[in-house]
């Protein structure tokens, strides 16, 4: 097998832009989550007598919800913008290829022919954005892949397909 010779092309398609409003109520929840336990330990800390370096924490206890909300709503803002710039997804021919991810990278090239499932998913969250994700299956973990953010209309067409072509390989092969 060859060796990539250039950087890895970008996959022809992106997932939906409302996939940034769905990773956006995913990361205010996670933002609410943790300033919540951040704000319940300065609540803890706040109510302990305690002396010395534990004493100033105890008297200043509540610039830890503070702080922790000042360090992660960049993330909240920013995580939804790169993963939509990032996340895009292909069937070319006979593979998947699908990109993923915001502070690291996942390229994945999944053989139509190793195609066990394919199904579709869709949460909370998802159903009320008219959103899903594909879920592609092959006997090793490593060439499975799920794209996520994808229109539902748009992830109910690709997993036909995906499925038939996968049906049609193995036809083929027999």
């Amino acid at each position: 097998m060859g060796s990539v010779t250039g950087p890895l092309r970008d996959p022809a398609h992106r997932v939906s832009r409302r996939a940034i409003a769905l990773w956006l109520v995913e990361a205010l929840i996670g933002f609410v989550l943790l300033v919540g336990g951040a704000a319940a330990a300065a609540l803890w800390i706040d109510g302990a007598a305690l002396p010395g370096v534990a004493g100033w924490l105890s008297r200043h206890a509540w610039t830890l919800p503070v702080a922790v909300g000042a360090v992660m709503l960049p993330f909240v803002v920013l995580e939804p913008l790169l993963r939509y710039a990032v996340h895009r997804w292909e069937l070319s021919g006979d593979v998947v290829y699908a990109r993923s991810g915001w502070l690291s990278r996942e390229w994945v090239f999944v053989p139509v022919g190793r195609i066990q499932t394919v199904d579709t998913a869709q949460g909370w969250f998802e159903r009320a954005l008219r959103l899903a994700t594909v879920r592609i299956r092959t006997a090793s973990h490593a060439g499975s892949s799920t794209i996520k953010g994808l229109d539902a209309e748009v992830a109910g067409r690709l997993a036909e397909e995906l499925a038939r072509r996968a049906e049609l390989l193995r036809d083929d092969a027999t």
